[in-house]
């Protein structure tokens, strides 16, 4: 019995450490971010990275995992929050969602080529295109 549990709890730890989502942006950015940083610009609160430059954010669609995993660990709400949050900018004209992507490669492919860009992924699926500004 301690086998078993103590196989099912490695399989765990090691799913969860598999699943880290890697936040990425164009190689030539130099900028330094933190996590409130990366929630103020999906949050719309910022539109520029810390250096000055314009930042637009990507987001997975909504059907991948990866989504819902972004939402509540990095920018702090769960995805129906973000829905609501979001609708209410829109309504008031003071702002509209990130742009989204059905998969990593699509999001490696549009953040390798704009430097304004800055998205996430499993950091599984990171590549030499991109570079990783932060591992939640």
């Amino acid at each position: 019995m301690n086998k078993l549990l103590c196989s099912i709890l490695l399989s765990f730890v090691s799913l969860q450490a598999s699943a880290a989502i890697a936040v990425i942006v164009h190689p030539s950015n130099a900028d330094n971010i933190d996590k409130k940083a990366i929630e103020n610009i999906y949050l719309g609160k910022t539109k520029s990275f810390p250096g000055g430059e314009q930042a637009v954010p990507v987001n997975m669609d909504a059907s991948q995992s990866i989504k819902e995993t972004f939402d509540t660990t990095v920018v702090g709400k769960s995805s129906s929050q973000l829905k609501s949050y979001w609708s209410k900018k829109v309504f008031t004209g003071k702002g509209t969602p990130p742009k989204e992507v059905p998969n990593a490669e699509d999001m490696i492919k549009l953040i390798s080529s704009n430097p304004n860009m800055i998205g996430y992924i499993d950091s599984s699926a990171v590549n030499d295109t991109v570079k990783v500004i932060g591992e939640f």
